[in-house]
C-alpha cells in the first residue's frame, strides 16, 4: 500500500531519498504513453526506481518496457525533480522523496499492454484528453512541464 502526498501539511516527512527515472513518451501522432496504476487508479508517466549498477537512461528503458510493453529511445531530458514536498508513503514506514530524472522519449517497438501488477491499463493519450484523466498533482507537474516547454530542462 502506498499514499502519495503533494505539498500536503498532513504528509509524513521523507525518511529516504530514492533515485528514479520516468519518460514522457510521444508517438508520431503526438500522443503520450500513460499507464494507470493498479493501486490508486491514477494515470501517470511510466518509470520507477534506478537500481544499483544501472544508469538513469537504462532504468527508464527497463521500467517503461516492464510497465507498458513499449521499447523506447531516450531523446533528451525533460526535467530533474527533487521536491521534498512530494512524498510517497508506504505501509512499511518508508516515506520516499524522489530524486527523479524525467526524459523525453519516443517508441521504438512493442505494443502497449499493462504488466497487471503495477499497471492496470496502458494507453496512448492525446494531450487534449489529459485534463479528463485522474493524474496525481506531483505527476501532473512533470507531465505539464514536458509538454508545455519541451525544449527547456525543468528543475525543482
Amino acid at each position: 500500500m502506498r499514499l502519495e502526498y503533494f505539498h500536503d501539511p498532513s504528509a509524513p516527512p521523507p525518511n529516504v531519498l530514492v533515485p528514479a527515472a520516468f519518460a514522457v513518451v510521444r508517438d508520431d501522432a503526438g500522443r503520450i504513453l500513460l499507464c494507470r496504476r493498479a493501486d490508486t487508479g491514477n494515470w501517470e508517466i511510466p518509470g520507477g526506481s534506478v537500481e544499483v549498477g544501472e544508469s538513469a537512461p537504462d532504468a527508464v528503458r527497463r521500467e517503461v518496457e516492464e510497465e507498458t510493453g513499449v521499447l523506447i529511445i531516450v531523446t533528451g531530458v525533460s526535467g530533474i525533480y527533487t521536491d521534498p514536498g512530494y512524498v510517497i508513503a508506504y505501509s512499511t514506514g518508508e516515506v520516499r522523496q524522489q530524486f527523479a530524472v524525467c526524459f523525453h522519449a519516443r517508441p521504438r517497438a512493442g505494443g502497449a499492454r499493462p504488466d497487471c501488477e503495477e499497471t492496470a491499463q496502458v494507453g496512448w493519450m492525446s494531450p487534449d484528453r489529459l485534463d479528463r484523466l485522474p493524474i496525481h498533482p506531483g505527476v501532473r507537474v512533470r507531465l505539464d512541464a514536458a509538454l508545455t516547454d519541451p525544449d527547456h530542462v525543468h528543475v525543482t
